[in-house]
């Protein structure tokens, strides 16, 4: 199946939005929940399966259960543009970060990335599972063992990913190794290794706040990375919560605390 080659900016810095830019005729398939809005001639269709010929119901089924296994919606989105001139279709991002756009024909065809990273992508675009290849990066590599997998049947299409805080891109020689906290990994593509290190030393694991294990990449190939992983925002958000026995920030006031009295909380 061929794939849709589409306009689009990026707008926002901390909450970002895509613009896709549709001619008559072309389609971007998104996540479910992500649309911001939508132009006049933009019709939205929701299926099972981004494939045209899956094998029936159950087949559709199967590739919506898979989707599910990697942290999307068990239904997929379409946007086309049945209008007779180009129109747009805005996706916004699900929590603070930036959006990553890449060109899987700039990537060997494929990346691999994070769970629930998927934003949109031009139709043709397929989002499958990948499995780790070690047992260790599955039990400790924080995502587990399941891995999105972006690719298309042509090797070619444009794919809009989503990272919390500021993504940072490394470019990896060959065997060139980077260790990255198992949060921060964003996408890597599949010509480099990903593997599970133990921080060294008995202090470092007790004390470092770092947890007990990095991930290994080693290249060659490149790796994107997250600054604020959304586990890790939540865990201060929840820390920071009155009723989960945090502070507030109004804590030092007299006013806070009955503010939060005359609110119920």
């Amino acid at each position: 199946m061929s794939t849709d080659v589409i306009d689009h900016r990026i707008i926002g810095e901390d909450l970002q939005a895509v613009v896709i830019t549709l001619d008559p005729g072309e389609t971007v398939v998104a996540e479910a929940g992500s649309m911001m809005y939508m132009q006049d001639g933009i019709e939205m269709a929701t299926q099972l399966s981004m494939k045209k010929d899956s094998g029936g119901i159950f087949g559709k089924l199967f590739e919506a259960g898979k989707r599910v296994l990697t942290g999307d919606s068990f239904f997929i989105t379409l946007f086309g543009n049945k209008a007779s001139q180009r129109r747009d279709v805005a996706f916004s991002a699900p929590y603070p970060g930036t959006i990553v756009p890449l060109e899987l024909g700039e990537h060997n065809g494929q990346v691999l990335c994070q769970k629930d990273s998927f934003l949109c992508a031009a139709h043709g675009v397929q989002v499958d599972i990948a499995f780790t290849r070690r047992i260790g990066a599955g039990l400790f590599g924080g995502e587990g063992f399941i891995l999105q997998k972006l690719s298309s049947a042509n090797g070619q299409g444009q794919v809009f990913c989503h990272a919390g805080g500021t993504v940072v891109k490394a470019d990896l020689k060959p065997g060139e190794t980077l260790r990255v906290d198992t949060g921060c990994l964003v996408a890597f593509e599949t010509s480099v290794d990903y593997d599970i290190e133990m921080v060294p030393g008995i202090k470092n694991k007790l004390f470092g706040g770092e947890g007990l294990f990095y991930a290994r990449m080693t290249g060659p190939g490149s790796v994107w990375l997250q600054t604020l992983p959304f586990s890790r925002l939540a865990d201060r958000i929840i820390a920071a919560a009155p009723s989960q026995g945090g502070k507030g920030r109004e804590e030092g006031s007299v006013l806070g605390g009955i503010g939060r009295i005359l609110d119920g909380d």
